[in-house]
């Protein structure tokens, strides 16, 4: 099963409000927003899929347990973009400071910025095209680092601002750069079958 995208732009423009509450009122679907205002229906990940992004997951919360420098989210996490678009990364990282401005309703809803860092992991249900148009997105609207992992091709786009795409064949570890200060993330079994 593949994403659906659905344009409804020519019939009715929802406010970031309005696409938060159809989100809540159709709980069961994972829906995303791009910044085009197109309302993009996601199928759920697989057991392989799952099991890697909690592989990621877990070595991202170990690190920011040890060093409290911000807050780890996962898929279900809705993020309201600066620059339009409703997006949920696979794993994402905002630094304290700016998730501490932030009021505890906004803290609630989808959250009013861009995650810091996060990682989008390829499933059989993704388009790579349309996967690396969202990680422009991210950039876009203030990510600091991201990195999109092609488990089939075992490679790994890495996103900075201002640079260009960097591509990694099979890399055993990725460093949180000085967005993530002393994070290196072990890929050695997402890569493997």
């Amino acid at each position: 099963m593949t994403a659906i995208t659905l344009n409804l732009n020519a019939v009715v423009e929802l406010t970031k409000e309005e696409f938060y509450q159809l989100c809540q009122q159709n709980s069961d679907l994972r829906l995303e927003r791009n910044a085009q205002g197109e309302i993009i229906i996601m199928p759920p990940t697989g057991g392989e899929t799952g099991k890697r992004n909690s592989i990621l997951l877990v070595q991202l919360w170990l690190w920011n347990e040890q060093t409290q420098l911000g807050e780890v989210f996962d898929s279900s996490t809705g993020f309201s973009l600066p620059k339009g678009g409703d997006r949920s990364p696979d794993i994402s990282w905002v630094k304290k400071s700016k998730w501490e401005a932030l009021t505890p309703q906004q803290k609630e809803k989808f959250v009013p910025l861009c995650p810091d860092f996060l990682i989008e992991l390829i499933s059989p249900s993704d388009n790579l095209k349309n996967t690396q148009d969202k990680m422009q997105e991210y950039l876009n609207n203030g990510n600091r680092l991201g990195w999109l992992i092609n488990r089939q091709q075992k490679q790994v786009e890495i996103y900075r601002p201002e640079q260009v795409v960097e591509t990694l064949q099979s890399p055993s570890t990725l460093s949180g750069e000085d967005v993530l200060p002393g994070f290196t993330l072990n890929l050695q079994r997402i890569w493997k079958s």
